[in-house]
């Protein structure tokens, strides 16, 4: 069984990729060809529920390995020795519930896309694209080594910048695929470092051979300090695709590509790809490390759900709540609640999709209107496009009986344990403050867009329902936002189907290391850290049900305050924005974060760049020419005495010998009589200078 599993993990990892061949180079001759990837889709769906299914029903606590290697280079020296690269599937738990999240959002999305791409001039081309990204997330998913991470990492990033550029011809487009491609090199540069770290003092890529040797107390170059740096750099790679500070800025400008693509890249799986690789190395992070992704998790959090208060366009408040719940997730991460985050992944990944693709039937039906001020009273021409989007709203709000109620519950409660554990309070006060602040800015986009009364007459007159081919995706993953799959329990997911399946699983770093927390005075100490075990276990139990009231309570006074200013319009909303209009427009120009980056970072390397190139220009160029001028002329002066002294000697000498020549040959006439007389007149002459001296 676990090779046919494996057979069919390869087989779905490659169906993609033969969608993307196929439609890519047919797709023009064949315009129906589109419907061959999308049928490819449905088929992988098919073959990751069947995994998946046997996978945790069957074998549960196994984990299936299939490998081969690629590239041996043999040792050719006593000094270098051999480098082997291997390549292989790995299935476990964590696996096969995300090869089947990442093929039914795709699938979903391929389905969408029939009607709401319908008429674009490169229509199969869109299609062959979300096949490339489907492929290349799977790759991530389905690897057993940090190799294969990176190799599908890149081709991720070259899949989102063709489908956030998609329509190119957009300046806004193509300069949000540049800059979501540029802010990930950043990230991926500190990957690739990371990387390096664990194979130079491994000689490995896979993750289990990397771990044992961690867990055997071999350390990179001996230090614990390594180990945090390449579980920090390691980070930095999750920092750049699941769009954390500060690397999270292009993730709402890379709304600019179709809204299908963020539904599927920007909300369910590329930005997940971050928390799935901190997960995978979760294992061998240090105690600084797990603090220092904490950290960047709750910044993340808490100014993205500052910046969503204030956003009028829908897909940016999306955008913006996107980044706060994937701050959610690595702040999840980071105080230790591993299964909680895995959890928030999966369960946001169905309902912001849910969303993104909802915003997409509003948008549809508006005839591509994007702001909110536009629109209102829709929930009676979208009725089923409304109750989908109410019900994931409900989900991301923290409400009962949803998806999302029992992940955020699980990581608010963490995060509330790390508090007391650690003293660390300002991380579960971030958490919860950004509960209330989702459940506010979510409801507002809820209002706005669905309630009330048209603010654009003409546009909602012509607004009508999506067709059966969007709202189908629409109904399915709001019906993936209810409790039920994850836990019969609504309100305590502990034993539920999901959290059995999926555990915290025990840190390998030696010593006190292993030891996941800093201590206060109240914990037990244990060296340095407190015990990722009993006594974590202890304080998660006993802040259950307080962490189960303050979540309620938050998330229903930040429901309430949405009603009461745009429902009950108690409070006008515009004269709150003047009386704080700093505060306002702070939000609104999202912290003034672009500009701070553009004057800091892009104008300086802009001047940099030019500095340099005056440098190459007037310096190296000028030595260059200065060289090139000084030798022409030394070499000019050296053809002067070549042509006119060396050459005239040599041809003065030969025009004397010319001459002379041309005067013996008068002498030398051939004639014996002459040559007598000349001996003569010789004799003669010599005889005469002789008498005379």
């Amino acid at each position: 069984m676990s090779d046919l599993l494996i057979k069919l993990s390869v087989a779905s990892l490659f169906i993609p990729l033969l969608g993307f061949i196929v439609v890519l180079f047919l797709g023009k001759r064949l315009k129906k060809l589109f419907l061959f990837e999308v049928v490819l889709l449905g088929v992988n769906t098919l073959i990751s529920i069947y995994i998946v299914i046997i996978k945790l029903a069957y074998f549960p606590a196994e984990k299936f390995v299939s490998e081969f290697t690629w590239i041996n280079f043999a040792s050719f020296s006593k000094y270098v020795p051999a480098v082997q690269f291997d390549l292989g599937v790995m299935l476990d738990n964590v696996t096969v519930i995300m090869l089947f999240v990442v093929n039914l959002i795709s699938f979903l999305v391929h389905l969408f896309s029939i009607e709401y791409m319908h008429g674009d001039k490169r229509y199969s081309r869109y299609f062959a694209y979300l096949g490339l990204f489907t492929f290349s997330m799977l790759g991530i998913v389905l690897t057993h080594n940090l190799l294969m991470i990176y190799i599908f990492w890149e081709l991720v990033g070259v899949s989102s910048y063709l489908l956030i550029g998609f329509w190119f011809e957009k300046w806004s487009a193509a300069n949000a695929s540049k800059k979501a491609m540029l802010m990930n090199r950043v990230g991926d540069t500190g990957l690739l470092l990371g990387i390096l770290i664990l194979f130079t003092n491994y000689g490995t890529f896979t993750f289990d051979k990397i771990f044992e040797q961690i867990a055997a107390g071999n350390l990179p170059f001996g230090s614990y300090a390594w180990l945090t740096a390449a579980g920090i750099l390691i980070f930095m790679g999750a920092v750049g695709k699941s769009a954390q500070f500060p690397l999270h800025l292009w993730l709402p400008d890379a709304m600019e590509g179709p809204t299908p693509v963020s539904a599927l890249i920007h909300a369910a799986t590329m930005v997940a790809a971050g928390v799935y690789l901190v997960a995978r190395v979760f294992v061998m992070l240090t105690a600084d490390a797990l603090l220092f992704i904490a950290v960047i998790g709750a910044i993340t959090s808490f100014i993205a759900a500052t910046i969503a208060f204030t956003q009028n366009d829908i897909k940016k408040v999306l955008a913006y709540s996107t980044v706060s719940q994937l701050g959610y997730m690595i702040m999840a991460l980071g105080v230790g609640a591993y299964a909680y985050a895995f959890f928030h992944l999966v369960t946001h990944a169905f309902f912001k999709a849910c969303m993104f693709l909802g915003s997409g039937s509003v948008i549809h039906a508006m005839h591509h209107e994007q702001d909110i001020r536009q629109m209102g009273g829709l929930r009676k021409k979208l009725p089923i496009t409304y109750w989908t989007f109410l019900i994931a709203t409900l989900a991301i709000s923290g409400v009962p009986f949803t998806s999302g109620f029992l992940s955020k519950d699980g990581i608010l409660l963490a995060t509330l344990a790390f508090g007391n554990l650690t003293g660390h309070w300002l991380i579960p006060i971030i958490a919860y403050s950004v509960a209330g602040m989702t459940a506010f800015y979510m409801f507002r986009l809820v209002y706005l867009v669905f309630w009330g009364e048209p603010r654009n007459q003409h546009k909602y007159d012509h607004a009508h329902e999506s067709p059966a081919v969007m709202t189908i995706p629409l109904i399915v993953l709001s019906a993936l936002s209810v409790f039920w799959w994850y836990s019969l329990n609504p309100i305590d997911p502990s034993n539920g189907v999901f959290l059995e399946k999926v555990k915290t699983p025990n840190s390998i770093v030696p010593d006190v290391q292993r030891f996941q927390f800093m201590i206060n005075d109240k914990a037990e100490k244990i060296g340095e850290y407190i015990t990722h075990s009993e006594l974590y276990m202890e304080t998660l139990h006993h802040f259950h049900y307080t962490a189960l009231l303050m979540s309620l309570v938050l998330a229903g006074l930040g429901i309430f305050f949405a009603t009461y200013i745009y429902i009950m319009n108690k409070v006008n909303p515009d004269e709150i924005a003047e009386k704080i209009k700093p505060v306002y427009l702070f939000s609104l120009n999202k912290w003034y974060l672009d500009e701070f980056v553009q004057k800091v970072f892009v104008n300086s390397a802009l001047k940099f760049s030019k500095a340099l190139a005056w440098f190459d220009l007037n310096i190296v160029d000028g030595i260059v020419n200065g060289s090139a001028f000084v030798l022409r002329n030394i070499s000019a002066i050296g053809g002067w005495i070549d042509k006119y002294i060396v050459d005239g000697l040599v041809n003065f000498v030969a025009d004397m010998t010319s001459i002379f020549g041309r005067l013996f040959t008068q002498i030398q006439t051939g004639k014996v009589q002459n040559y007598v007389l000349y001996a003569i007149f010789s004799v003669v002459i010599l005889f005469t200078i002789i008498k005379l001296f």
